[in-house]
């Protein structure tokens, strides 16, 4: 089974929305510069420092992105980690669903690809990096 790890939510205002989350519920949020899409990290629940997961069972962290006039990019998704991105593609698209991107690396946390199920929601797959033997 592939669990839900991160989910994302648009804004039109990322300080904005970052302090709204901040003081609402206590999130802690990091400021992701241009080359990372402006993105920025939404921290929900204590992390391992080792492989960087959430410590309680179940709890997820997230992030925020820019909202466009695409309507692909005004609804929340969620990310569902698999342990082989293109094999999961391959699974996605026989099963009825439309891939919306190839996979993207993002430095430091896995390869990342967009998709739309049976349904019309966008989610996404996370194929993520292993962490560093110490």
């Amino acid at each position: 089974m592939n669990p839900v790890v991160h989910f994302e939510l648009p804004g039109e205002d990322r300080q904005r929305m970052a302090d709204f989350y901040s003081k609402a519920f206590g999130w802690q949020t990091q400021m992701l510069g241009e080359e990372m899409g402006d993105y920025v990290i939404a921290t929900t629940t204590e992390r391992d420092p080792d492989t960087r997961m959430p410590i309680t069972p179940g709890a997820i962290n997230g992030g925020f992105y820019q909202k466009t006039s695409d309507m692909l990019s005004a609804a929340p998704s969620v990310v569902i980690a698999v342990d082989d991105v293109k094999a999961s593609m391959k699974d996605i698209v026989d099963a009825g669903g439309k891939l919306l991107s190839e996979p993207m690396d993002i430095p430091g946390v896995g390869a990342y690809v967009s998709f739309m199920d049976t349904e019309g929601n966008r989610m996404s797959i996370l194929q993520p990096v292993m962490p560093k033997e110490i």
